[in-house]
């Protein structure tokens, strides 16, 4: 496969799908055979999907894009996307474009840590049992070495463990250890869950008390990843509306995010929809992802916004944004769904970190255009254009019916169902 040049694709909105798949196959996005993954029931047969899920009666598709403009730590990439609403791929797309004149994101990913959590009850002095169970680290970390030779072969497994003591909770005062593991390229659900409970009969003789709850935890703040980018003023200029004016409105609207928390969960949502897209299409475990997210959010007692927004001394607008991504590229689905595999292939990444790193570009990239969109002409008019082609489809356009109808609503600025199908009648009466 030759190696791609460019995510810089232009006209790709314009081609058909078939044209989209014959330019990337032909610039060595995709090979030939990736055609009949994408098309076909290769994309996840039937027989596969009763495997992976229980009282399977079918599969359910969503749409696949690719997000386009894309450099990330030097490197082109193109990101397939997997999500259901309209303009998040174009939004996504278009911010990365504006980020290009300054070599796009830069982005840096944790080691991949994760905490297992052992709830220890039972205990006559909780102080007394920490003191115990950390003076006997060194012992626990060795036990727990002992459930995944493979993993710490690779330079994985237990590294640390932590206990804290839990004073005032609906039954009294307990212990909760975390013990922390490097899952190297994995999500790391199964190696920690294992791990802890391998654990659970030594750490109950030395702390003295009864190992209840043993399992991940999702807040996985051991484990961010985070990514910047720096837009020049002349970039933002939209319309009517200068440079300066969509710069101080993004920061202002960031700023509403920042300080009420009523603002703060629509705009992280708007974040999640660019990450969840990518990691639906990698076969990722995006409700993990959604809810170490916004406990991250939460973490210091007050819901607020994931990302920060502000200018240099340039004037430039200055993005950052950082949150807890563990994410995998072995194990679970993203080595059996076969468009998974095709979305890690087409994203190029050799480490669980480094898609990390580009899956917390995307949701910066994504940030910017809701925020930007928001600033200018608001969310709903370019939301809305593309939300109609979908109403024209609910009402029964088929065809070419489709863009006429969709257009003729923006038109109107009417973008109702009832409205598309009094259009739809009238056209089919008159033929």
């Amino acid at each position: 496969m030759m190696k791609p040049m460019s995510s810089r694709l232009s006209g790709f909105y314009n081609l058909s799908v078939a044209e989209r798949q014959e330019q990337l196959r032909q610039q060595g996005w995709l090979m030939e055979h990736d055609l009949a993954t994408l098309v076909g029931n290769e994309a996840l047969p039937l027989d596969l999907a009763d495997h992976m899920i229980e009282n399977v009666i079918g599969t359910y598709p969503l749409p696949l894009g690719i997000a386009l403009n894309f450099i990330i730590n030097g490197k082109e990439v193109l990101v397939p996307m997997a999500i259901e609403e309209p303009s998040v791929v174009a939004g996504a797309s278009y911010m990365a474009k504006l980020a290009r004149s300054t070599g796009g994101f830069q982005a840096q990913a944790d080691p991949p840590l994760m905490i297992g959590q052992m709830q220890i009850i039972n205990l006559e002095n909780p102080y007394l049992s920490r003191h115990r169970l950390l003076s006997e680290k060194e012992a626990l970390l060795a036990e727990a070495a002992k459930c995944d030779p493979i993993l710490q072969k690779l330079g994985g497994g237990a590294k640390d463990l932590e206990v804290r003591v839990i004073e005032n909770s609906p039954i009294g005062s307990y212990l909760v250890l975390h013990l922390i593991v490097d899952v190297r390229d994995a999500m790391g659900a199964n190696a920690v869950n294992t791990a802890t409970e391998k654990l659970t009969p030594l750490v109950e003789s030395i702390s003295g008390g009864k190992v209840h709850l043993r399992i991940l935890s999702n807040l996985a703040d051991k484990r961010l990843a985070r990514a910047a980018c720096v837009i020049p003023v002349d970039q933002l200029q939209q319309d009517e509306f200068p440079g300066e004016a969509v710069r101080d409105g993004i920061i202002a609207a960031w700023a509403f995010a920042a300080s009420d928390p009523y603002r703060a969960a629509t705009h992280n949502k708007g974040i999640m929809n660019g990450i969840d897209a990518v990691l639906i299409a990698t076969g990722n475990d995006w409700r993990a992802v959604e809810a170490g997210a916004h406990a991250y959010a939460a973490r210091n007692g007050r819901y607020t916004s994931l990302s920060h927004w502000g200018k240099d001394q340039q004037g430039n607008l200055v993005g950052t944004l950082e949150l807890p991504l563990p994410v995998g590229i072995v194990g679970g689905a993203t080595k059996v769904h076969p468009l998974a595999k095709l979305s890690l292939r087409i994203l190029g990444v050799q480490t669980a970190q480094e898609l990390a790193e580009i899956i917390v570009s995307v949701g910066l990239a994504q940030n910017l255009a809701a925020l930007r969109a928001l600033a200018t002409e608001g969310i709903q008019r370019g939301h809305m254009a593309l939300h109609a082609r979908q109403v024209a489809i609910a009402a029964g356009a088929q065809g070419e019916e489709i863009e006429k109808l969709a257009n003729q609503l923006v038109a109107a600025q009417n973008i109702r169902i009832d409205f598309a199908e009094q259009i739809l009648q009238s056209w089919r009466k008159s033929t």
